[in-house]
């Protein structure tokens, strides 16, 4: 009888440990099945709060830039204590695009400063390369600012500057930019209708100047877009330097945030008020209305003959200058179109592509 009685207790207590097995099993299953829910709880929950910082620093949804408010208070943006840097090329538009910043600089709150060099040199000394760069990285008190003048890019990095400053720019036709400097030094413009040019009383044509091969229209005249982009080297002007075209291209892609044309400003100022409202927010609404979209006009200007225009492009110079506007162009055009969508013939800004996840630590 005891060997039965103990054959049971024996059968009983498998019973319960087998039990408590499946209980315990059962247990740790649905705790690991709650860890996982929770984790995939915390993924989405980082996910809602990386979006949330997307919209707060101004990366939000696809919006159509005629809509924006020009009013809205500009905080917080990571740009107030920037600099922008807009190295104007002669005879590209720069006056029109140097209107608008004027325009926009009080309600957008940022300075515009004019860069002044002494007999329009664009190349600077070292030393003045120093003073620049130091100035005005250290003018607290005019941050945040646009600075613009006639002169070439300067490497601040070469200079040990604590912070870079954004580079902008806009380059035009060769051909269409010596046109209208050959008429500008000699008529002037209507922005400054009274203020007698260097050539004044010279009544020369561009055709009559190509025609008997004169200094005003020689080719070497073209080379200037790709210096200014090249920098303060001295082979960057050095006419027809192979090591500077390259220079130059490299130059636009690494060194500035976007170089435009003159034929497309009113993209220029769409793709910068997208990518910059800190500086340029109204910047589409302004030059749609017409005042700033051609601030001034170059006095008394003859389209060239396609006999001339055939002369100057069988210059190396004219070769160069135009492959390198036709890389700024083909660039611009692709961050054009990665930026916005054309919908009813009207830029749309792009929304998000792109988020925050899995932010450690916890």
């Amino acid at each position: 009888m005891r060997v039965i009685s103990w054959r049971l207790q024996s059968r009983h207590c498998a019973a319960v440990a087998g039990i408590v097995v499946l209980v315990s099993c059962f247990v740790c299953l649905h705790l690991l099945g709650e860890v996982s829910r929770l984790e995939h709880a915390r993924e989405r929950l980082e996910t809602a709060i990386a979006k949330l910082q997307n919209n707060h620093v101004g990366v939000g949804h696809p919006r159509h830039l005629s809509a924006t408010n020009d009013q809205v208070e500009i905080t917080g943006t990571g740009l107030d204590e920037g600099i922008l840097i807009y190295n104007r090329i002669p005879k590209t538009g720069s006056t029109s695009f140097a209107g608008i910043a004027y325009d926009l600089c009080k309600r957008n709150k940022f300075h515009v400063l004019h860069v002044n060099t002494t007999k329009n040199a664009h190349v600077l000394s070292l030393s003045d390369q120093m003073r620049f760069v130091h100035n005005i990285t250290e003018w607290e008190s005019k941050k945040p600012a646009m600075y613009h003048g006639h002169f070439a890019y300067v490497e601040f990095g070469r200079f040990a500057a604590g912070r870079r400053p954004l580079y902008i720019n806009i380059i035009r036709n060769p051909i269409h930019r010596l046109v209208s400097y050959f008429y500008f030094v000699r008529h002037g413009d209507d922005f400054r209708p009274y203020l007698k040019r260097r050539k004044a009383g010279n009544n020369e044509t561009f055709d009559e100047c190509v025609e008997k091969e004169g200094s005003d229209c020689d080719a070497e005249h073209l080379w200037l877009q790709i210096p200014f982009f090249c920098g303060q080297d001295a082979e960057c002007w050095n006419p027809g330097s192979n090591w500077a075209l390259e220079k130059a291209k490299l130059s636009v892609i690494q060194n500035y945030l976007l170089v435009g044309v003159t034929e497309e400003l009113g993209d220029f100022l769409t793709v910068l008020e997208a990518v910059l409202p800190r500086y340029f927010r109204g910047a589409v609404k302004l030059y749609s209305l017409g005042r700033r979209s051609h601030l001034r006009r170059t006095a008394n200007k003859i389209v060239p003959k396609q006999s001339s225009i055939a002369k100057v492009r069988q210059s190396h110079i004219w070769r160069m200058e135009q492959d390198f506007y036709n890389f700024v162009q083909e660039q611009f055009h692709f961050v054009k179109q990665s930026t916005f969508d054309v919908i009813n013939g009207e830029y749309v800004e792009k929304g998000n592509n792109f988020h925050y996840e899995k932010i450690r630590p916890r």
